[in-house]
């Protein structure tokens, strides 16, 4: 009882701290005449209200692909038209055909944030406390010091409650799937990974970890036995979930053709605005765009990003467990925001829910990569007005995390997860127990760079010459670390012993 009393007050705090940022600016306030991402789902709902699903996603008179036309799956149109209905009702001038174009009044506003905060409510936020709740071998005050830690992640509630998105549904689906497969619910577990696919493409992210585990452990009960008839059920699962959200687009094949268009623009370019990953950081010195085709950047893209999430992968494949399938989570979905084409800044979000789910394990390393991907938001949020809700949020959660995990202790080989990479190292170098000095140092010094790039950024003027100064220094940065994550996670993968036994409940 006084579990769920705690989990209650864990919640509401969660809450309270989504509703007061979503007080604040929103991307593209009073900015004609393109507005920004709070525009285009509020120009979706118009479209979707107004118009025949055949043109949802078709430049027509009445639908402008240039002007924030939908690009997003089916179950992203639903929700917009679900929206749609509400805000009818409310108040037609919201969703009036052409009309209602740029829109905005603190009633509208409301209503806005309110859709985000329900469908929170809905798929999110039980997700994570279900999660916290069940997790293995793990006190109560751990499970509520991870639940919190979790709903106080700053990223996610700057991008969804101030800049305005939904991502907590995409994100929440795909947690209900790693909390289904946790349990052997696999069949559910796919589902609902097909239902995050289907609300933002950039679940893709994550497909390989859910491909590999299952395969992996079809592959186990034998292809021949019980891992073919689940592997059948599996395949069964996935193709009817597709086919019942993409069933009205089903008419016909450029119907189909036209949405996958939409849903993967090639001719964007590899990225956008100051991103951080590798493509964007090198063009600092060499201007990508301009000296390779898109068909070329595309193809190399590939195959960084093939080659990076492969050994991840392949030890999955062949040793499912569901610790594996954790970090292979982040690992591959730490290799597409870095490598692969098209990224956006606030993609760095399908890289932190999964770390955030092992931040009872890895307490100092997760709480540094989720204040580093919160950092590379700055140049957007900055942009957005969000300052002071960045800065606020950002230091909450470094205090919780630190208060409730003592993260500045939590730095020997065995709490760095990196026992069995020493051990390697040391079979060479018998002296070597340098793992957690250096870590610690390095946490010190990311920590003060990141508070001097964001005041610099925050009260300075850039050179005219160089007016992407501060923005391009924070992407730089990030990707830097972001490439030692990749790197540590992946050491983690590649030399975990541990064969993930007893896995009823979470790893």
């Amino acid at each position: 009882m006084e579990k769920w009393s705690l989990m209650t007050i864990t919640v509401l705090l969660g809450l309270i701290v989504r509703w007061t940022v979503s007080f604040g600016s929103y991307s593209g306030a009073g900015k004609p005449p393109m507005y920004g991402d709070y525009e285009a789902q509020r120009h979706w709902q118009e479209v979707t209200y107004n118009l025949p699903i055949k043109q949802w996603y078709f430049n027509t008179s009445d639908n402008n692909l240039q002007y924030w036309g939908l690009d997003y799956p089916p179950l992203t149109a639903y929700h917009s038209l679900l929206c749609a209905y509400v805000a009818k009702l409310i108040n037609p001038d919201w969703i009036a055909l052409h009309t209602s174009r740029g829109y905005e009044s603190q009633p509208h506003k409301l209503f806005m944030r309110a859709t985000v905060l329900i469908a929170d409510l809905l798929v999110y936020i039980p997700a994570v406390i279900l999660y916290c709740c069940y997790l293995k071998e793990t006190s109560t005050k751990k499970k509520i010091a991870s639940a919190l830690c979790i709903l106080l992640y700053p990223g996610l509630i700057l991008i969804d409650y101030g800049h305005f998105q939904y991502n907590s549904v995409s994100l929440g689906f795909a947690l209900w799937g790693v909390l289904f497969l946790s349990y052997n619910w696999d069949l559910l577990g796919s589902l609902a990974f097909c239902l995050a696919i289907n609300y933002k493409q950039m679940e893709l992210y994550h497909s390989l970890p859910f491909f590999c585990y299952l395969l992996g452990k079809c592959c186990q009960k034998g292809l021949t036995g019980k891992g073919l008839v689940l592997l059948i059920k599996i395949a069964f699962t996935v193709v009817a979930s597709f086919a019942i959200c993409w069933l009205p687009f089903c008419t016909e094949v450029e119907q189909i053709l036209q949405v996958f268009r939409r849903l993967f623009p090639i001719d964007r370019g590899l990225f956008e605005d100051k991103v951080a990953n590798i493509w964007c950081s090198l063009s600092v010195l060499i201007k990508i765009k301009n000296v390779m085709s898109p068909q070329t950047q595309l193809k190399l893209s590939f195959a960084f990003t093939f080659l990076t999430l492969l050994p991840a992968c392949i030890k999955l494949t062949l040793q499912p467990s569901l610790r594996r399938f954790k970090f292979a989570l982040v690992s591959c979905a730490l290799s597409f925001f870095l490598f692969s084409f098209q990224v956006h800044e606030k993609s760095i979000l399908l890289v932190s829910i999964p770390v955030c789910l092992m931040i009872n394990e890895i307490p100092l390393m997760c709480t540094w990569f989720l204040l580093v991907s919160t950092f590379s938001l700055l140049p957007l949020l900055l942009k957005d007005g969000l300052l002071l809700a960045y800065v606020v949020t950002t230091l909450a959660f470094l205090t919780v995390c630190a208060t409730f995990f003592s993260i500045f202790e939590k730095t020997s080989e065995e709490d760095l997860q990196l026992k069995s990479l020493s051990l390697s190292i040391r079979a060479y170098i018998p002296s070597f127990k340098a793992f957690p000095k250096i870590i610690k140092s390095l946490f010190i010094v990311s920590l003060t760079l990141m508070g001097i790039l964001t005041s610099m950024s925050a009260t300075l003027t850039p050179p005219q010459k160089l007016p992407d100064l501060f923005p391009v220094s924070v992407s730089v940065v990030s990707c830097l670390h972001f490439l030692f994550f990749l790197m540590y996670f992946n050491a983690i993968v590649l030399w975990d012993s541990r064969n993930g036994r007893n896995q009823k409940k979470i790893n």
